[in-house]
């Protein structure tokens, strides 16, 4: 399955059922796993870890070294998990030992074409990046985020599970978990209810989440005032709960 037109390196470690088309380059330390099917032109550097599975179309590049002006050489890696699919000219960055060695990326997610995950990012899993979705150095991304086109994040910021950003979206705060933001800068327009609806929430679960909202949002509470109103509510409400406890711990402080 690897065509002859194909440079593999002795070093890299290929699984069972791999496909790999002409003209890619696997590098020293690349290690790929079982069903996992590469495109042409395709070139990944090590140490990079593919789980099974995953789709990886021509002039990806994946596992390169970051852009950080304090790279110094070292090994550090790229992970990522199974039954990816990542389109045309997508970046994935190796970490920087600062940021704690390694970039990561969870199952099933769909990165389209010319999407960037920069050094040191925590992509979940079941995310959507539209095209030309970039983010910077640091940044998390939650389980089933939908990034839309030509969303950029700035770096060390957090995005929550289940969100939802417009079109052009321009983050230099934390997006709170099962929002919908758009704009540049980015504010909020309200929960993701259609994504939420379509992932299997409850009507109860959505109306305790809509009250969270409300209470954080358009109230004239302080946010602290907002999140303390909430605390019984978190008692019934895992999802709210992860969306205070989201709020309560950023760094960044959060759209508004």
């Amino acid at each position: 399955m690897i065509h002859p037109q194909a440079v593999v390196h002795a070093g890299a470690r290929i699984g069972s059922d791999v496909h790999i088309g002409p003209f890619s380059v696997i590098d020293d330390g690349v290690e790929i796993g079982d069903g996992t099917w590469i495109g042409p032109h395709v070139v990944i550097n090590g140490p990079t870890r593919i789980g099974r599975e995953n789709r990886i179309y021509q002039f990806a590049s994946l596992g390169e070294s970051p852009q950080h002006h304090g790279y110094k050489g070292e090994p550090t890696r790229l992970e990522i998990g199974d039954r990816n699919i990542i389109r045309e000219y997508c970046t994935l960055n190796r970490g920087t030992v600062p940021g704690g060695g390694v970039t990561r990326v969870g199952d099933d997610n769909f990165i389209m074409a010319y999407c960037h995950v920069a050094h040191d990012c925590i992509v979940s899993s079941k995310t959507v990046f539209a095209n030309n979705s970039s983010l910077a150095g640091h940044v998390h991304v939650g389980d089933c985020a939908v990034l839309g086109g030509f969303t950029m994040v700035h770096q060390f910021c957090r995005i929550g599970a289940y969100c939802m950003t417009a079109v052009n979206t321009v983050t230099f705060k934390d997006i709170p978990p099962y929002l919908m933001v758009g704009g540049n800068t980015a504010v909020p327009h309200g929960l993701n209810l259609r994504g939420l609806k379509r992932r299997g929430f409850s009507d109860e679960t959505i109306e305790a989440l809509k009250r969270a909202y409300r209470t954080v949002y358009r109230s004239d509470r302080l946010l602290t005032e907002a999140l303390a109103e909430l605390e019984p509510l978190c008692g019934t409400h895992p999802e709210v709960n992860h969306f205070v406890q989201f709020i309560a711990e950023s760094e960044r402080g959060i759209v508004r």
